[in-house]
């Protein structure tokens, strides 16, 4: 083979290989969900730097484990808010979210967090397992 056959051939590779690392979707802020039944219901939310989650509540208490940590602010819709650091590998517990309130969870970091949550259905009043 000549030389010139062989940079062409490596230049197509690398042609092909650009062109599906760039196809790959961008991450988004999202929630996919995981598994659902009567008494769980599991997602894992991404949560990219000054993109958050859209207003939601929780009905029911639910467990954070933190895949990749960092620092998000969960703001209220009234105006108020809590910032948390979530460390990686760890758990935290958060409760039923009160009656006729939405929360928006914001990543203040610069790191995308990553969790999974596991939202207890039998616990509406929010207590502490």
């Amino acid at each position: 083979m000549t030389s010139a056959a062989l940079i062409s051939i490596a230049l197509s590779g690398l042609l092909i290989a650009l062109s599906a690392s760039s196809s790959a979707p961008a991450p988004e802020t999202r929630r996919i969900p995981q598994f659902e039944n009567e008494h769980v219901k599991v997602w894992k939310s991404l949560i990219l730097p000054d993109h958050p989650l859209p207003p939601h509540r929780h009905e029911h208490g639910r467990v954070i484990i933190a895949l990749q940590g960092g620092t998000v602010k969960i703001a209220e819709d009234s105006g108020a808010s809590d910032t948390r650091v979530w460390e990686t590998g760890k758990a935290y517990w958060l409760p039923a979210n009160p009656p006729g309130t939405m929360h928006s969870d914001i990543n203040v970091g610069d790191r995308p967090i990553e969790v999974m949550v596991v939202e207890l259905k039998g616990d509406r009043q929010g207590r502490t397992p």
